[in-house]
Order: C-alpha cells, then sequence, then structure tokens
C-alpha cells in the first residue's frame, strides 16, 4: 500500500511539473507579436507617473522590479521585450542555465558593443571599456567572475567608460531563480553629460531578466532613473536607454550563442 502511495504522489508530481510556455508569461497579443521575428516590443520613454506596462508575469521578477521602484521612485522608465530562439525546445538543463548565468557575468566582454545613438543619427560605440573591479573604493581590476553553478544572490562591482556618461562606477546585482536569471546595474557616481549632472548618484537602475520559456528565452529589460529637472532632458535621456537597451539584448543573444553552439 505504501509503495503504491508513493507512486501516485510521484505521478502526481510529475503530471504538475511542465515547461513554462510563452503565454504563461504574457499576453497572446505580446506573444504573437514576438514569435513573428520582427523587432522587441518596447513600452516607450514614460515621464509621468512611469509604471511597468511589459512586465512579465513571472512572480520572483515582478517583486524584484517592486522592490527596485519603490526604492527609487524614478520620473522615468523605458521598458523592452524580446525573444532568444533556443536551438531545441525544453526546460533548461543545469549546464544551460549555469553557462547563462557565467556569460551574464562575463562585463568583461561588454567593451565595445555599440548602439544607435539619436543625437548623431548613427552608430556609436556604447561601453569604450568595461572591467569588473573588487570594490567601489579600490576599484582594482580583477578577472570576470565564473561559477560552477548559478549563486542564489551575487553583488559584483565595474568600471565602465561609455562614450555618453564618461568613466563611472557600477554596481550589479544578480538573483536567480529555477527559471530566470535577473541582474540590474545601479549607478555608484553621478552620470554627466557634458557639464550637466544627468543622473544622480545611485539613481539609476537598469534590470535585465532571462526566462526560460519552453522554446525560447524572454528577455525583459528595464531601465528606470530618477532625472533632473531639465527641459527635454528626460526624454533625451530615455531615448538613449531604449537604443541602449537593444545593444543590451545583441550583446546577451551573442553570449547565449556561445553557451549553446558548445552544448552541440
Amino acid at each position: 500500500m505504501k509503495k503504491k502511495f508513493l507512486l501516485l504522489l510521484a505521478c502526481i508530481v510529475t503530471s504538475a511539473v511542465f515547461s513554462a510556455s510563452l503565454e504563461d508569461f504574457l499576453d497572446s497579443w505580446q506573444a504573437v507579436q514576438l514569435r513573428s521575428g520582427g523587432s522587441p516590443l518596447t513600452g516607450g520613454v514614460q515621464t509621468k507617473s512611469p509604471g511597468p506596462q511589459l512586465l512579465p508575469r513571472h512572480s520572483g521578477l515582478r517583486q524584484f522590479i517592486a522592490d527596485t521602484m519603490n526604492s527609487l521612485e524614478p520620473t522615468l522608465l523605458v521598458e523592452t521585450l524580446s525573444l532568444y530562439q533556443k536551438p531545441v525546445s525544453g526546460d533548461w538543463n543545469e549546464a544551460e542555465r549555469t553557462g547563462l548565468f557565467n556569460q551574464i557575468l562575463a562585463l568583461s566582454t561588454l567593451t565595445g558593443i555599440e548602439y544607435y545613438s539619436e543625437s548623431r543619427k548613427a552608430m556609436r560605440v556604447f561601453y569604450e571599456s568595461s572591467q569588473v573591479i573588487d570594490g567601489p573604493d579600490s576599484k582594482r581590476p580583477v578577472p570576470d567572475p565564473v561559477y560552477a553553478q548559478p549563486e542564489p544572490s551575487l553583488t559584483i562591482y565595474a568600471r565602465q567608460k561609455d562614450g555618453t556618461f564618461g568613466d563611472n562606477i557600477y554596481r550589479y546585482d544578480f538573483r536567480t531563480f529555477a527559471d530566470a536569471l535577473i541582474f540590474s546595474q545601479e549607478n555608484m557616481t553621478a552620470l554627466n553629460v557634458g557639464i550637466i549632472q544627468a543622473i544622480g548618484k545611485n539613481r539609476l537602475r537598469s534590470v535585465v531578466a532571462v526566462i526560460d520559456a519552453d522554446e525560447c528565452l524572454l528577455i525583459y529589460a528595464a531601465s528606470m532613473a530618477k532625472t533632473v529637472s531639465v527641459f527635454g532632458m528626460g526624454d533625451r535621456i530615455g531615448a538613449s536607454f531604449s537604443n541602449r537597451a537593444e545593444a543590451i539584448l545583441k550583446w546577451f543573444s551573442g553570449r547565449a550563442d556561445m553557451v549553446y553552439a558548445g552544448q552541440d
């Protein structure tokens, strides 16, 4: 009798475990549009009482975004949704998940990526340099970290020189779930555009979430900031963030390609 009960329980548990599809995280029209292979979905630049419009239905991510917005109280928000098509459908295995985690940690590989500059109407280098450092005070360069398995939570620091905001220190926080990897970037130094301070210290959060959705990876990116009240500056920064998010999504796709190529 005990064996039959355990067998029945195993069947119930097994039947309850299934691969989450894109529709489990998104509205049907969003899933259809993303599957069509078009451009990423964008929520536009929100500057008045900003709130998430494209946030997937993932409890861990929703809590992360809520906590971030409550602490920051942003005056600007930009969101992007895109897909990465896996070579094979099904839940990611531990090697796949670990590989993606370590690729996201490889911040030095951001050096040289490009984005479209709205002001210049041309492609421009995003990060002229990007280097993990041992802390925000000593700023000594260290290699990109590599882990045998994803850490539940992790904080690292980076020094990144950007063509718009100059040379700055950032804090990166990573959170992992069984079906998602989330990381956020926070500025530890004020971000200036020329002589104007565009974003004060600790006033920027850029969040990227990679969610396992059976045949694909759903990627959500959001940049939020408490910006200065200079006329037109919020819209300018928002447009820049939108294009920069696309550059980060392209960078991630390249890193994911390396993970899946190694599993062939």
